[in-house]
């Protein structure tokens, strides 16, 4: 992955499917995060997990494979892969509150340095909020992953000191996923992983944060 520029969703996808380990059951958030099954190598064992009832879901479906009754949660056809099981949405969330999934990948309007995330709503009188099911997966899930961009379309950071929107989970992000970098968050703060597009000092004196 070319580090010189900043990354689209697509390419970001691509980063995160490598990160994520072979075997592990995931789940993928609506929004961005679902492009991340188009990148998933066929052998990587891991098994995608759906909250409206499906495990071994496969990549987004196209063409003659799309079938309306076959679809992720963000109502997104998808394929089935060999092994594929359905289940009630109840047992769905159960899965997801009783700690059986190793990742989950969500979306984000804030995360916090101390992983505090904040996905739901933005606080804003007119907004629609739409919580879902990211609560039950932001405590559930072994490692909660955010992908994300860095900064709003008016410049200022998402990855903040401390959230200003509604919470989601309480120091429940591990790690971030942006467009210009990749941070590790958490009780010691920021860690910068990698950079796209832009130079670490320069990073962090955007965010606030020390290097180490």
């Amino acid at each position: 992955m070319a580090a010189d520029h900043r990354l689209s969703m697509d390419e970001l996808a691509a980063v995160i499917a490598r990160d994520i380990p072979a075997g592990a059951f995931v789940n993928l958030g609506i929004g961005q995060p679902t492009k991340i099954a188009d990148h998933l190598p066929a052998d990587s064992g891991v098994v995608l997990h759906t909250e409206n009832g499906m495990l071994n879901m496969g990549p987004k479906a196209e063409g003659d494979a799309v079938d309306p009754d076959l679809t992720n949660a963000g109502k997104v056809p998808v394929t089935e892969l060999p092994g594929a099981a359905y289940f009630h949405h109840a047992d769905s969330f159960a899965m997801m509150r009783g700690g059986h999934l190793d990742v989950c990948v969500l979306g984000a309007y804030q995360v916090a340095f101390d992983g505090d995330l904040a996905n739901w709503h933005t606080g804003e009188p007119d907004a629609i909020p739409a919580v879902g099911g990211a609560m039950d997966l932001a405590i559930g899930a072994k490692d909660v992953y955010v992908m994300m961009t860095l900064f709003t379309r008016s410049g200022e950071p998402k990855l903040v000191p401390r959230c200003t929107y509604p919470l989601t989970g309480v120091g429940c992000v591990s790690r971030v996923y942006t467009d210009c970098g990749v941070f590790d968050v958490g009780p010691d703060g920021v860690r910068i992983r990698q950079t796209y597009g832009v130079l670490a000092d320069e990073l962090a004196e955007r965010l606030g944060i020390t290097l180490p």
